[in-house]
This record gives C-alpha cells, structure tokens and sequence, in this order.
C-alpha cells in the first residue's frame, strides 16, 4: 500500500523546549495544513504542568491519529530538555509510534543560514551558545543546495553541540537563536522528510542532550 495512503488523516506530534518555553504542535502526515501549535513559558512546577498542558492541547481523538512523534532533546534548559524527552519516549511506547529526535541547533540552522544568506559563499557554519561560567556549546552545520530550479537548502548536522573552551577556527560561527513556532515547524518538517525511513521501536534511544551539567 503506497505510503500516502495507509497514512492518510495520520498525524505528526512535536514536542519542543528552548531556555525558557516549552511547545507542542501537530499536523497532518505530508500536509502544511491543520497545524495546530502551544507555546508556554516555564512554571516552577514544570513536571505537573507539563502533562495538564498536553492533554489540555490534544483531543484523545486526536491523539489516536498519531503516528509519528519529533523531538528536540538539546541543548536547552536542562530539567525541560529531561522532561519533553521523557513524555515523547512515553507517548511513543505507549501508542506504538515511531520517536525521532533533532538537536535543538539543527532546528534553527536553517533559519540562520537562509537569514545571513549564508548559503551564497559558505558551505558549512558554525552555531553556538555562551555558557554561563566558562566555555560554549557549538555544533557544526553544512549547507546542501537542491538543483531543482527552485534551489531550496537542507541542512545537515556534521557535528552535535558539544563543549568548547573557545571558539578557534570556527570561520563562519552564528549565535543560537531559539524561536518556539519556528522551530516546532521545523520539527514537522524534518520528521516528514524522514517519514519513509521511520519504524517503531525507536523510542528508547531517544535521549536527551547533555552537553553540561545542570549548574550550567
């Protein structure tokens, strides 16, 4: 059966945190329509509100046409970038879906990429995030061109965000830049190119990123 149709009405879940929100949205399998988005700052009871939230955001028949569930695992804050995870392994496992997971810079490097126009002269980028006490997290990014006509870019993540204790030979290097709707769209996007490809026993190695320790 071709893969359009035993998906059809089929949804895509994704589940996203940056340094101090956290968000939900869903669409149709292959379709840029019916998307639905929740965006929150933190609360303090981060863990409780967390699920009161979701079950407030889907309809439990909604929550049966899912099929697919994406992730951002990192680097974020550290207590939401560990709870997201755990509900996306959760949902996963329980409804027997597939779980793909997508770092939290490789979500924006397109975005910064087509906002520099970095495309034009560089192949590969550099995205990076300050640490509080000493040292960055960066990961790094390579450009690929389509030839169709209509020349869109892709992105690939050559190098997760790791530690660096400084930024050397890093010639074209950006500074994170999260945005909630944004980068959720991004999460629909990435999970649809890979939608072919997905099965669904994934869910349990999908962990989270963590480059530091919480005090970080």
């Amino acid at each position: 059966m071709p893969y359009e149709l035993k998906n059809y009405n089929k949804l895509t879940l994704a589940i996203h945190s940056t340094n101090d929100s956290f968000g939900f949205a869903y669409r149709e399998n292959n379709s840029s329509l019916c998307q639905n988005f929740f965006t929150k700052k933190f609360e303090k009871d981060l863990c409780n509100n967390l699920i009161v939230d979701f079950t407030n955001f889907i309809t439990k028949e909604n929550l049966k046409r899912i099929n697919k569930i994406s992730v951002s695992i990192g680097p974020s804050n550290f207590n939401a970038s560990r709870q997201i995870v755990v509900l996306a392994r959760t949902l996963a496992q329980q409804i027997n879906c597939s779980l793909e997971s997508f770092s939290s810079f490789e979500l924006m490097a397109k975005r910064i990429a087509l906002k520099n126009n970095i495309y034009y002269d560089k192949n590969s980028f550099w995205i990076f995030k300050k640490l509080k006490r000493i040292g960055y997290i960066a990961g790094k990014y390579e450009i690929c061109m389509s030839e169709q006509p209509n020349k869109k870019i892709t992105i690939k993540e050559k190098i997760i965000p790791k530690i660096f204790e400084e930024l050397t030979n890093m010639e074209s290097s950006y500074q994170a830049e999260y945005s909630d709707i944004e980068d959720l769209k991004e999460l629909l996007n990435l999970s649809n190119k890979n939608s072919q490809h997905s099965n669904s026993n994934t869910w349990n190695k999908v962990l989270p990123l963590y480059p530091i320790s919480p005090i970080n």
